[in-house]
């Protein structure tokens, strides 16, 4: 009796296994045809006695040691998988050649997710094939690229070509076989009917037992088949390889399971995350904005990270960056911690107490809600930004003439800590130096830590500028890209949150700004000094439409008002106008009735103005509208 004792991985080191992957494909299934060709209990003789029976015993002993092995081994493979193609990937490299020439795997058509209902008609697609490409033995001879050219330049050719699609019939074989989930030789009775039916009309089935076909059940229903065949060069299977095929599709079946449940999850969990980052930035007076978001590595899936940039009274700008400590639930809570910096925005708080109420809404939401936060606001007309830090890097300040400097700012405590003050500073923002606000993501990971981070993003902020000379700032977006391509292959254990604002600012002479007694002279002293504003910048064409508009806003102001009345033109490529009071109460457009003698205004600025709104300040409101100059 001749033995064939079973390769596996398992037993062979690693320098072994180094040095058998360089050696052909072909001379590798030869020698594991012979090994997973374990002869069954009726072939072997009959009991003896004496040395005979005990080397037949030991030998069975063996083989079945070698064939736990292989299973132990091949399971290990397909559970190093993550996602569902490293799965079915390490089905086939760990079957063919060790237990089979070739392997079919299909899968369901779309796969079902969870409790989710399967939609029908029951469709499986090939998703991988794999196979070992025999050889005569003049081929044999010939060097390794010559022996694989046949699979390389033709890799469809199958030991057992397949469709590619088979829809599964109610009542059909192939379902009988698949409800019953136990593998089956492919010369059984339900197998002669169903191989056809999954390979497709014409396709050759294999004769004996040289095929296997292994139902693949998940935990709740059947999600596809796997199709182990043989060549006539080695041993066909034996019974108790069906107890190996079906160890083999079990795991691989609860392997996929998992792989898309954790697909799907991860895949909610990111548009939940980039949903709750804003679609696109706004356009303020005096300041240009670019901005990245860069989620973690697959593996990491840690979100957290925000930033925003929300219009205030007044042309200024507020820019936040934020990221939430913790990974479970962090987008939620950063969806949260970001409709709150919104909300306080517009009550135009100060930065220190925009914080604070977030370190209030952060502690309510619970006691481990912790996030850092860095909120800074921009005035164009000042030239001038206010920040205020709760635990987050400080940002980097490009100035023109290519020097980056890391703004000093005082640290401060995360928000959620509760019971810390926090401090605002004020800087001088230069007319086209460019603020980068980032998260901890872009400086920091297992390789270096935040301080070397950050040396590093100033370095390289300053490379980039002198490539545009002193006069000229890098291009906004082309910086954000530069400031990305410094992360190295270590560097994506969290996401990234990137703001980039180049301040233009606006200039004295653009700037016209007077205080109005609330009286009933008032708007016709807007009117005229509008009127000297525009024919100043060049503007008389809009000298008609504005002076209106100006006194309809004024006059309701003035209506309303205790203290005097501020009007201020900005002219950028726009023209702004702004009328603050002290007055909390909003205006709101609303259909006059013919008898009414009032009412029209705000109706005449919807119909006449670009954009209009009105907000309310901590010390009453500010209503505004633009106009399009002629260059538009």
């Amino acid at each position: 009796m001749t033995e064939h004792p079973t390769s596996h991985e398992g037993r062979q080191p690693l320098a072994a296994r180094q040095q058998e992957r360089t050696r052909p494909r072909q001379q590798d299934a030869t020698a594991a045809a012979a090994a997973a060709a374990i002869p069954s209990p009726a072939a072997a003789p009959g009991p003896g006695t004496g040395a005979a029976a005990l080397a037949d015993a030991q030998a069975a002993t063996r083989r079945e040691g070698d064939r736990l092995r292989f299973v132990g081994a091949a399971t290990r493979r397909i559970a190093r998988g993550i996602d569902l193609d490293e799965i079915v990937l390490g089905l086939c490299r760990a079957s063919v050649p060790t237990f089979s020439d070739a392997i079919l795997v299909y899968l369901r058509d779309p796969l079902p997710v969870g409790d989710e209902r399967p939609v029908s008609p029951f469709v499986l697609r090939l998703r991988r094939s794999d196979r070992l490409r025999h050889t005569d033995e003049d081929a044999e001879a010939a060097p390794e690229t010559e022996r694989l050219r046949p699979l390389l330049t033709d890799p469809t050719a199958d030991l057992m070509p397949a469709a590619e699609l088979c829809e599964v019939r109610a009542g059909g074989a192939l379902a009988e076989v698949l409800r019953g989930v136990r593998p089956v030789f492919g010369d059984s009775a339900a197998a002669r009917a169903a191989l056809p039916e999954l390979l497709g009309a014409g396709r050759p089935v294999p004769t004996g037992h040289r095929a296997i076909l292994a139902p693949l059940r998940g935990r709740r229903r059947v999600i596809g088949a796997a199709v182990f065949v043989r060549s006539t060069e080695r041993p066909a299977f034996e019974a108790s390889d069906l107890l190996v095929a079906a160890q083999l599709a079990t795991h691989t079946a609860l392997g996929i399971d998992k792989a898309v449940l954790y697909g799907r999850e991860a895949y909610i969990a990111d548009e939940l995350q980039r949903t709750m980052l804003p679609d696109s930035l706004p356009q303020p007076t005096g300041v240009r904005l670019a901005s990245r978001y860069l989620p973690a590595a697959e593996t990491a899936r840690v979100g957290g990270d925000w930033y925003d940039a929300i219009p205030l009274p007044g042309s200024r700008v507020a820019l936040v960056v934020g990221d939430v400590m913790g990974h479970s639930t962090s987008a939620a809570i950063m969806g949260q911690l970001r409709t709150t910096a919104q909300t306080l925005a517009q009550l135009d708080l100060p930065p220190q107490e925009v914080l604070h109420h977030l370190d209030e809404q952060a502690q309510r939401l619970g006691s481990d809600r912790m996030a850092t936060c860095l909120y800074a606001v921009y005035d164009p007309v000042a030239h001038r930004i206010t920040i205020a830090n709760a635990g987050h890097p400080p940002p980097v300040l490009l100035h023109l003439g290519g020097r980056a400097e890391v703004l000093r700012v005082p640290p401060g405590a995360p928000i959620g800590v509760g019971g810390v003050d926090f401090e605002a500073v004020e800087l001088d923002a230069p007319a086209g130096a460019t603020l980068l606000l980032y998260t901890d993501g872009l400086v920091e990971s297992r390789l270096r830590d935040v301080w070397t981070g950050i040396e590093q993003l100033r370095e390289r902020l300053a490379a980039t500028a002198q490539l545009t000379g002193d006069d000229h700032s890098p291009p906004l977006e082309a910086l954000c890209d530069d400031v990305l391509d410094m992360l190295g292959p270590g560097d994506r254990d969290d996401d990234i949150a990137l703001l980039a604002a180049r301040f233009d600012g606006i200039a004295p002479s653009d700037v016209a700004y007077w205080y109005l007694e609330p009286e009933d002279a008032a708007p016709g002293r807007a009117r005229r000094l509008a009127r000297r504003a525009l024919s100043r910048w060049g503007l008389e064409e809009l000298s008609d439409e504005v002076e209106l508009l100006v006194s309809e806003v004024v006059t309701n102001a003035v209506r309303y008002a205790e203290r005097p009345v501020t009007l201020r033109l900005l002219r950028t490529d726009i023209l702004r106008c702004e009328v603050g009071d002290d007055s909390p109460q909003l205006p709101r457009q609303r259909r006059a009735r013919e008898t009414d003698e009032g009412g029209r205004g705000l109706f005449l600025v919807n119909r006449l103005a670009r954009r209009w709104g009105a907000t309310r300040l901590s010390t009453g409101k500010v209503v505004w509208f633009e106009m399009a100059t002629r260059s538009q």
